[in-house]
């Protein structure tokens, strides 16, 4: 394909340094020996030495290109202890209880990427969607700016029968539910830098609705009218159309009719959707039916990436997220 094409080979050329925490998983000890062995990343595993490894032996794969991190023995853990009892001494962290947290590898992980060791984290394929979040929103942190942690699916459509062929980005599919004006703006926001960052193209959003240019009177309709203007107003020059139809958001015969006067014009690679309800079943919908590949959810708003993985990813898809956090990490070094 030729947007992953596209994503693996710029991730070589970034060569981020990447994280995970779930290495006696076969799923991801298979992606993490398969990205550093092509190149995609320098991949740390942090873990139980002892587990991973024989999930190695299993699995007839060598650790040789990987960096195993085990929190019970490494010299780093200390200065973990010391920086998680720092920043959650306030919410009633205890030293003692820094000491017992940071033998977590999720924790451990996210510490990585906090203090610098790491570029980006990748977590999920055994932890929850709650667990990696608050994890990574807790010790990795929001970005400076952002008022909101939201994720998003890069939707890959290079089968014969897809019209409009490559990447888009769909937002928000995953984590907030139902979004008032101003997260709604804060997601368009965000989903536009992460089309920039991994589509290498200037983003196109359309904010989706059932009305198309005040063709319907509802208050969710006005929702979308004032989120989008919100963002129009902070970045003008961003090409956004207000509410719109699917349709007029990525048919340009279609938009020509509805809105002549789109910036997007019917060629939309940033689809905003009103609420996670929407948005999850429209990402099911142009995979399942559409067959469309969706990788993610990915998160955005963090100041460095920490991704979250389905707990029924293959290793192809979390080799693939490893690839989508290299380039995030790359576009966090580049602001």
């Amino acid at each position: 394909m030729q947007v992953l094409d596209n994503i693996m080979a710029r991730a070589k050329q970034a060569r981020k340094r990447i994280v995970l925490c779930e290495g006696d998983d076969p799923r991801v000890l298979k992606a993490a020996v398969r990205a550093a062995q092509d190149g995609i990343a320098d991949i740390s595993l942090v873990g139980e030495r002892a587990g991973i490894e024989a999930t190695a032996t299993d699995n007839n794969l060598s650790l040789d290109a990987i960096t195993l991190i085990d929190p019970a023995e490494s010299s780093l853990t200390p200065s973990l202890v010391e920086t998680l009892y720092q920043l959650r001494h306030k919410k009633g962290m205890t030293q003692e209880r820094a000491e017992h947290e940071v033998q977590k590898p999720l924790v451990f992980a996210d510490l990585l990427v906090r203090l610098g060791h790491a570029d980006g984290s990748v977590a999920g394929a055994v932890h929850t969607t709650a667990d990696v979040v608050r994890s990574a929103i807790q010790i990795v942190g929001v970005k400076p700016g952002a008022k909101l942690v939201s994720s998003f699916f890069l939707m890959v459509m290079e089968e014969p029968h897809h019209r409009r062929k490559g990447g888009m980005i769909f937002s928000d599919c995953g984590l907030v539910i139902d979004p008032k004006a101003e997260e709604l703006a804060e997601i368009a926001k965000a989903a536009a830098d992460s089309a920039r960052a991994l589509l290498g193209e200037e983003p196109k959003v359309a904010m989706l609705s059932f009305s198309t240019n005040g063709s319907a009177k509802h208050a969710a309709v006005d929702k979308v009218v004032e989120a989008a203007r919100q963002v129009k107003a902070e970045r003008p020059e961003l090409a956004i159309d207000e509410d719109i139809q699917l349709d007029a958001a990525i048919v340009p015969e279609i938009a020509q009719r509805k809105l002549p006067d789109s910036r997007v014009k019917g060629e939309a690679n940033v689809l905003i959707f009103p609420d996670l309800e929407a948005g999850n079943i429209g990402y099911k919908l142009a995979e399942r039916i559409g067959g469309a590949k969706a990788i993610g959810p990915m998160l955005q708003g963090l100041a460095k990436p920490a991704n979250d993985l389905s707990r029924g990813c293959s290793a192809d898809d979390v080799y693939h997220v490893v690839a989508v956090t290299a380039l995030q990490a790359q576009a966090v070094e580049q602001e």
